[in-house]
C-alpha cells in the first residue's frame, strides 16, 4: 500500500475527504481503488507532478492516474491513456509523459492548438530524424524540455509570452533546439526559467533575469542562453525553480575533504522564497541559505513549489521556508517564514528508511510520499539506446536493423549460444517499434507487453532480478574489458556497467575527444576493502557481505564517491553503510 501525506489547500474532495478549499494539516491520502490484496510493486507509488491546475501519481507499472483541481469534474481520477510512461510533468498550461521508448507525448492549447485535449508525439516532430529517442523531460508553466539521447536539449513551448506576432503560431509547435552537449536540464512546473548543465559542468541560463520566474520586463523574455558566472564551488545536484525564486543544492567540500550539501538561493524577494530574512530585494545570484537546522545533517530530498520549498534530512527533519498562505509549509499562524523552519512530520511508517521518502512541491500544496524506485532499471534501458557499444545486429521484418549489448543479452538468455537464434527470428517477424519493445523487456526485466512477453518469456531468465543479473556480470572475468589498476591489484570492469553507474566514467567513454582503449586509474587512496565496496556496488546496488565497516572505511567511501561520480539510488551507498556501522 502506498504511503502518501498532503499538506495545504485542499482541491480536490475525492482525493481528501475534507471540506473544498478549506486548509489542512499534514493527512494521509488513500487512494480509492487501492486495496491490500494488489501486488504491491505493481502498485507501487513512483513520482508525484503537481502544478496549479492538476497533480499527477506516477506508479512503478508505468500506469498515471490524474486529479484534476475543479470542484465538479466528472473525470476525476483520470488515468492517463498509455503504458510503459517512466516519467511525468504537467505545468500551468501543458502535461507530457515521457515513456520507456524514448516516446514524449504531450498536450496543452499552445502546443497543439486544434486539439488542445489530445496527446500528440513531440519528439517525433524533432527535425534531425537520429535525434528522436528522448532520454529526459523537465517540465516548465508554459514549457516542456526534452533532453535527448544523444544529449541536446530541446524547448517546446508557449508562445504567449514571446514577443511574436500571435498569427505566426503554428498549429503544431516544434521542438526547438536551446543547445548541445547537455548533460542535465533544470527548471521547475511554475517557472519560465530554465538552466542547461553542459558535458563540462558549466552551466547555462535563459535571460530572464535568472529569477524563478519573475521579471519586472513581463513578456519579453529573451531566448538567448549564456554562462552563469559566480556559481558556488563544487558539484551541481539538483536546481528547482518556482514562479519567483530558483533553489540550488551543491556537494562541497569541508576542510577535512567530507562532502557537504549546501543549499543556494536566487530570485525575487515575492513571499521570501530565498529562505533568508535579510532579502528584500532581487538577489541575482545564487547564494547560501544558512541555518542551524542543516549542520551536521546531510539533505537527501528537496522539492520547490510556486513560492515555498521543503527539503528533507537523513536525521528525519522536515525543513520548509516561504510562503505559508495556505498551509504548504504545515505551519500556522504566519503567512510565510522568512527563513527555515522546521516542520513537524507525520508519523511515517514503522521502520521505514527515511531516504525512501521524497518530496513533491505544489501551488499551495505540499506531498510526502514512499517509493522504493531503482533507477537501475532505467540506467539499463538508457545504456540500450546509446549504441557506442553495441556489438549484435538484428533485422526486423522490413529489414530494418536493430543493435544491441552482447553483454547485457548473455546474462539475460537463459542459453546465449541457442537462445539468440530464436531471438533473431522472433525479431525477424516484428516491426522497429515491438522490436524496440522486446528489447527493453530484455534489458530491464519488465513485462511491458503481455502480448510480446508472451513470446519472448522462455528464453529470459524471467524470474531473475536485475541486481541478480548485475551480479553475474560481476563475476565472470571474460568479459571484463577495463583495468583499473592499485598497488597491490589489478580490478577489471566492463566499460558498460562504468558508463551506466559512474558519471566519470561516462565522460570518459562517450567523449568525442577520447578513445576508449583499455585505460589505467590510480585509486591508491583507498583500501582494498572500500574498493571492494564500490567494486561491488557499482554491479549489484549491494553491499558485500564479509566486509567489516570501520570509521577509516567510512572515511574512504566518502572520498570514493566522488572520485567515481557514482550515479547513487536511494537509499545510498553512504547512508547504508552508516547504517550497518551503527549497528
Amino acid at each position: 500500500m502506498n504511503e502518501i501525506w498532503f499538506c495545504g489547500l485542499n482541491e480536490n474532495q475525492k482525493l481528501l475527504k475534507s471540506e473544498l478549499k478549506s486548509i489542512i494539516p499534514f493527512t494521509k491520502i488513500q487512494f480509492e481503488n487501492e486495496n491490500e490484496n494488489q501486488n504491491q510493486n505493481q502498485n507501487q507509488l513512483k513520482q508525484i507532478s503537481t502544478s496549479k491546475f492538476s497533480t499527477i501519481f506516477l506508479f512503478e507499472n508505468g500506469k498515471a492516474i490524474k486529479y484534476l483541481n475543479e470542484e465538479n469534474s466528472k473525470q476525476n481520477p483520470e488515468e492517463i491513456e498509455f503504458a510503459n510512461i517512466q516519467k511525468i510533468t504537467n505545468g500551468e498550461e501543458n502535461e507530457s509523459v515521457l515513456t520507456s521508448e524514448g516516446i514524449v507525448f504531450a498536450k496543452g492549447k499552445d502546443i497543439n492548438s486544434e486539439n488542445p485535449y489530445q496527446f500528440i508525439n513531440i519528439s517525433s516532430l524533432i527535425d534531425d530524424p537520429n535525434d528522436r529517442i528522448i532520454e529526459d523531460i523537465v517540465g516548465g508553466a508554459n514549457s516542456i524540455y526534452l533532453l535527448t539521447s544523444n544529449h541536446n536539449a530541446y524547448e517546446i513551448d508557449s508562445k504567449k509570452y514571446r514577443q511574436i506576432d500571435s498569427k505566426t503560431f503554428e498549429q503544431t509547435q516544434k521542438p526547438v533546439l536551446m543547445m548541445k552537449n547537455i548533460s542535465k536540464i533544470f527548471s521547475g512546473n511554475f517557472s519560465h526559467c530554465v538552466f542547461l548543465l553542459d558535458s563540462n559542468q558549466e552551466l547555462f541560463g535563459n535571460e530572464y533575469d535568472f529569477l524563478g520566474g519573475y521579471s519586472s520586463h513581463w513578456g519579453s523574455i529573451d531566448d538567448k542562453f549564456k554562462k552563469l558566472q559566480n556559481i558556488p564551488k563544487g558539484k551541481i545536484i539538483d536546481i528547482q525553480s518556482g514562479n519567483y525564486h530558483s533553489v540550488m543544492l551543491i556537494e562541497e567540500f569541508d576542510f577535512e575533504q567530507n562532502p557537504v550539501k549546501k543549499v543556494y538561493s536566487q530570485g525575487y524577494r515575492l513571499y521570501n522564497g530565498l529562505g533568508k530574512r535579510d532579502e528584500y530585494e532581487h538577489t541575482y545570484e545564487f547564494t547560501e541559505i544558512k541555518s542551524p537546522l542543516f549542520e551536521n545533517d546531510d539533505i537527501l530530498d528537496f522539492s520547490v513549489g510556486h513560492a515555498h520549498t521543503l527539503i528533507l534530512t537523513s536525521q528525519g527533519k522536515m525543513i520548509g521556508f516561504g510562503s505559508n498562505f495556505y498551509g504548504q509549509l504545515n505551519a500556522a499562524k504566519a503567512r510565510y517564514k522568512l527563513r527555515p523552519i522546521q516542520i513537524e512530520l507525520p508519523k511515517l511508517k514503522f521502520n521505514e528508511e527515511i531516504s525512501n521518502y521524497h518530496l513533491s512541491c505544489g501551488y499551495e500544496k505540499s506531498f510526502l510520499f514512499l517509493s522504493w524506485f531503482s533507477r537501475l532499471e532505467e540506467d539499463l534501458i538508457k545504456l540500450f539506446r546509446r549504441k557506442e557499444f553495441c556489438n549484435i545486429s538484428f533485422k526486423t521484418e522490413n529489414g530494418e536493423i536493430i543493435e544491441a549489448h552482447k553483454l547485457i543479452l548473455k546474462y539475460r538468455l537463459k542459453d546465449y549460444e541457442n537462445e539468440i537464434e530464436k531471438l533473431q527470428e522472433i525479431i525477424s517477424k516484428k516491426s522497429i517499434k515491438e522490436s524496440n519493445q522486446i528489447f527493453e523487456m530484455i534489458y530491464s526485466n519488465k513485462k511491458v507487453n503481455p502480448k510480446l512477453y508472451s513470446e519472448i518469456k522462455e528464453i529470459i531468465n524471467s524470474n531473475e532480478k536485475i541486481e541478480e543479473t548485475m551480479k553475474r556480470i560481476y563475476l565472470n572475468e571474460n568479459e571484463k574489458d577495463f583495468i583499473i589498476e592499485r598497488k597491490e591489484k589489478q580490478y577489471k570492469f566492463h566499460k558498460l556497467i562504468l558508463i551506466m553507474r559512474s558519471e566519470l566514467y561516462r565522460g570518459m567513454f562517450l567523449s568525442v575527444t577520447n578513445d576508449t582503449s583499455n585505460k589505467v586509474t590510480d585509486y591508491s587512496e583507498l583500501s582494498n576493502e572500500s574498493f571492494q565496496i564500490f567494486e561491488y556496488w557499482i554491479y549489484s546496488n549491494q553491499i558485500k557481505k564479509g566486509i567489516q565497516i570501520t570509521q577509516e572505511i567510512i572515511d574512504e567511501i566518502k572520498i570514493g564517491i566522488d572520485y567515481f561520480q557514482l550515479n547513487q539510488t536511494k537509499p545510498n551507498l553512504f547512508d547504508l553503510l552508516i547504517k550497518k556501522f551503527n549497528n
